[in-house]
């Protein structure tokens, strides 16, 4: 019987100690590059981005509000990260936090951190059924801002293929994160918001209203833009308020006293400050407010402008601070009221700077007029007049902003294209805020969409669940196979 030679080890102990020793020194380089590249990056930290979706770029002017704040601010998502729109939130707030070392982020997924998310609720007073999906910037000592996150993305309503029915879903257009948020940050440095006064008495609409043609989302709107809004009613001996930052006079049904017309008409003259929104149902019966704008080189047409259907779509914007930023949005209206500037022939002296803000398709017509023909109409109007010299005005610089209709930043419609936007722009405007003005506005969203047909899916699910793990199935039973012989 022949003798066996015994195993041999295929690795003498020297060899394995040295291939040990080679493995451990390779992953020691590995370690000590990545740990000195993260060195080098906290000194010269320069970001890229592999996809235009998840580029975040804060403002010169986001920067510049970064730059002077002096207290810690903690901010709290209060979220559901499966909403689509928290994957953006929280790029953007992680930029603020990056640009400045007073920024903490947090988030708390009320649905699947309950402990953490009753904490939140009880800190900040919320409640559960209606609190959620919320931006909470909390400065200590009581100073706490709250944004709902469903303000921060403008819609607007596409038709959805459907061969049975019409169906319409939401298809987000803009992302106003940074100004919202900029905004926040304004008002936690700042002891008292700015004051406006929304006008009662003739029929305007209520703030307190969260029906369609309410102004519940108005005054959300203001609010965070750090404006706190109150009403007002002139009758009798109340004058506007000297604390008056801003005057709203939003669709009155009635017509207003001489001595409240001449209330605004002062007011205005000592360097007040007036957005005014009118709609067709005054035409018949004018508020007077039509008298007081024309001193101002405003002419508020008694008609009204129809497009093909209820809506006019605005996309035709004139350059201004307001309307710079919305050049590439729409917006929509009901039935407005063309608002043009005044072409004296003479001048008065220290004659107010009119702008024309936006304007209708050129296939618009007036609904009362009917002899006029089609063409574009403007619809808003902006007023500016700086003391005389040598004059001294108590409220300041005297700026009015007139539109056409007062339903598109009603509750319905404030939410259709850039109608949001436009009223942030237009009060920031008025209340001379630059900050929240330049190079701040709302991003657009791209979204990217694959409509199949019902036949297209059923062939790409069979594809997917049929074809390619049988053709896997398939190669490796041919592997077998050949191997078996």
């Amino acid at each position: 019987m022949d003798s066996e030679k015994p195993n041999r080890p295929s690795f003498s102990p020297r060899s394995r100690w040295a291939i040990g020793f080679d493995m451990m020194l390779r992953t020691l380089l590995v370690v000590a590059v990545v740990v000195m590249a993260n060195f080098i990056g906290t000194l010269f930290f320069h970001r890229f981005y592999l996809s235009s979706q998840t580029r975040v770029q804060l403002s010169s002017r986001t920067l510049s509000v970064l730059d002077s704040l002096t207290n810690k601010i903690n901010v709290t998502l209060y979220y559901d990260t499966s909403d689509p729109f928290y994957p953006t939130i929280v790029a953007l707030l992680n930029e603020y936090r990056s640009a400045s070392k007073n920024i903490s982020v947090r988030t708390v997924d009320y649905i699947r951190d309950a402990g953490d998310a009753g904490l939140v609720k009880e800190k900040y007073k919320l409640n559960s059924t209606e609190d959620k999906d919320l931006i909470i910037f909390d400065a200590g000592n009581g100073h706490v801002k709250i944004v709902p996150g469903d303000g921060l993305v403008q819609s607007t309503l596409v038709e959805v293929p459907n061969p049975k029915e019409r169906e319409f879903r939401k298809k987000p257009v803009s992302f106003s994160g940074e100004m919202t948020f900029t905004s926040m940050l304004l008002a936690l440095q700042n002891p008292q918001p700015l004051k406006a006064y929304f006008l009662q008495g003739h029929g305007e609409g209520s703030l307190d209203d969260k029906g369609n043609f309410g102004y519940s989302t108005f005054a959300t709107t203001l609010a965070q833009s750090y404006v706190a809004i109150t009403n007002l009613e002139l009758a009798g001996s109340q004058e506007i308020p000297m604390d008056c930052n801003l005057l709203i006079i939003a669709g009155p049904q009635k017509p207003l006293a001489d001595s409240e017309l001449q209330k605004i008409s002062d007011y205005l003259s000592q360097g007040g400050r007036l957005l005014a929104l009118l709609d067709f149902n005054s035409i018949q019966q004018p508020s007077g407010l039509e008298t007081v704008l024309a001193r101002w080189g405003v002419n508020v047409a008694a008609d009204y402008v129809k497009d093909p259907g209820q809506d006019v779509v605005v996309s035709h914007f004139g350059q201004h601070p307001i309307t710079n930023p919305l050049q590439q949005y729409l917006l929509q209206m009901i039935y407005p009221r063309p608002i043009a500037k005044i072409n004296w022939r003479n001048p008065p002296a220290n004659t107010p700077t009119v702008s024309e803000l936006f304007y209708s398709s050129p296939n618009a017509k007036l609904a009362v007029d009917s002899t006029e023909p089609p063409h574009s109409y403007p619809l808003a109007v902006a007023v500016e007049q700086k003391p005389a010299a040598g004059v001294v005005n108590p409220r300041g610089t005297t700026r009015i902003v007139v539109i056409g209709d007062s339903y598109f930043l009603g509750n319905y419609y404030i939410r259709g294209g850039a109608n949001n936007d436009f009223l942030g722009y237009a009060a920031n405007w008025l209340l001379d805020r630059p900050a929240l003005l330049a190079g701040i506005g709302p991003r657009p969203v791209t979204e990217y969409r694959l409509l199949m047909t019902h036949a297209q899916q059923r062939e790409v699910r069979w594809l997917l669940l049929g074809a390619l793990p049988g053709g896997v199935l398939l190669l490796g039973g041919l592997v077998w196979l050949v191997r078996r012989k």
